[in-house]
């Protein structure tokens, strides 16, 4: 059952992944085609969240390698050239969308950065995907295929697919947060990239069966009841996004788009289940021990709702049409004379110190679970030099505040003047 709870959460980390940093992905892709201020505007919007969206992919990749080593082991020797070139697309779209916001020049270089990063990591992700897809070759649990098989044609067409869907994506989060689209033009733009979507969708899911080795189909009936209602629910969806684009209230298309995406992925899901990876390496197959899966069902479970949180708490701060910012000048921060002494700061105080006394605790609470708990084994360091290590990290922290406290860099007071 735990190999499911894991397998479970990389389909959740991954589904989290694609809706949100899909449409992130999608504006990077649309700003290419729009002029310098809408690629301001654009570079804006996705800055609010864009890092904790792609979190997503990290918590998947943990899932994946600690709870489906088996699926690991076959799926990223085969796939290395797109995900590696999709890492460094993922560092220079955040070098771009930084840049181009604080750079004083080049800033249409930085901005294209930006939207070309962004075009080639959501290709490398359907090259991935359509990889997977077909079935790397494998032998006594291991790839053994070449270095260039994720090139295909099917692979291709995944690659078509998921840019597709990510400028849909893109295009109904504009909607929702931008106030400078036409309605009818909005209409044009969403209505043609939902066609474009659901036609790839129908000619991936046709050519499905020639991608596999073995033909994937429903093998017990609630299969087959989870796959025809995911495709009911997608529907209904694309037609709340079809009426949705160009009208009020203009979150619709956006929330009709997400559940038409999470659909897809709940149906693939739903028809290879319990194969993981194609042709036959099942869940069972590639499932890490019974203590690896505790560990991680609990650890990367516990972490899940605090990344959550974090999504929730910039959407909501930054809820609303996007609005230019007016930009006044920081003034400078205060020169302190060498010849003065410094005034006394505070650090906090005694509630301070007990914030950091608890997190200190809570550190020493985890590292002690996760050695004797679940690995049974403490040969390295023991209770004793855990608490050690602990006490020297707090008293290092508490000396670097007082030590940074006296130089006076917590001493940002713009109205505060010194005299020689």
């Amino acid at each position: 059952m735990l190999e499911y709870a894991a397998y479970g959460l990389v389909l959740f980390s991954l589904g989290m992944y694609v809706v949100l940093d899909g449409y992130d992905l999608g504006v990077g892709m649309l700003s290419l085609a729009a002029g310098p201020e809408r690629r301001r505007e654009y570079g804006e919007i996705v800055a609010t969240a864009w890092d904790a969206n792609e979190s997503w992919l990290i918590l998947a990749g943990v899932a994946l390698w600690a709870g489906l080593p088996g699926a690991y082991a076959v799926v990223l020797p085969g796939v290395y050239l797109p995900l590696i070139v999709m890492l460094v697309s993922i560092i220079l779209r955040g070098l771009g969308l930084e840049m181009h916001g604080a750079a004083g020049r080049y800033r249409r270089g930085w901005a294209l950065l930006f939207g070309g990063a962004s075009l080639a990591a959501a290709v490398c992700q359907g090259l991935v995907l359509g990889a997977v897809l077909c079935g790397p070759r494998q032998r006594g649990g291991a790839f053994d295929g070449g270095a260039f098989d994720w090139f295909n044609l099917y692979g291709v067409l995944c690659a078509v697919g998921l840019v597709v869907v990510y400028l849909l994506a893109g295009a109904a989060w504009l909607q929702d947060k931008t106030e400078g689209w036409s309605r009818p033009g909005l209409r044009r733009t969403g209505r043609s990239l939902l066609l474009a979507t659901v036609g790839m969708a129908l000619v991936l899911g046709l050519l499905l069966p020639g991608a596999e080795a073995q033909p994937l189909h429903p093998g017990r009936p609630v299969q087959a009841v989870l796959l025809w209602l995911t495709v009911g629910v997608a529907a209904v969806a694309g037609a709340v996004a079809w009426y949705g684009f160009g009208r009020r209230p203009d979150w619709r298309p956006f929330a009709a788009v997400a559940t038409m995406t999470a659909s897809g992925l709940l149906g693939l899901a739903a028809l290879t289940l319990p194969v993981v990876v194609p042709p036959g390496l099942t869940v069972h197959q590639a499932a890490s021990p019974h203590s690896s899966l505790v560990f991680l069902v609990l650890g990367v479970g516990l972490c899940m709702p605090f990344v959550l949180a974090y999504n929730v708490y910039a959407w909501r701060s930054f809820r609303g049409k996007y609005s230019d910012p007016v930009e006044s000048p920081v003034p400078p921060l205060p020169a302190r004379g060498r010849a003065l002494p410094a005034a006394p700061t505070s650090t906090g105080g005694p509630r301070t110190m007990v914030r950091r006394a608890l997190l200190t605790l809570l550190g020493i609470l985890a590292t002690a679970l996760s050695q004797d708990v679940f690995g049974g084994v403490s040969d390295l360091i023991g209770p004793i030099g855990v608490t050690v290590l602990s006490a020297a990290a707090l008293a290092a922290w508490i000396v670097g505040d007082r030590r940074d406290g006296r130089a006076g860099y917590f001493d940002a007071d713009p109205g505060a003047e010194t005299t020689r």
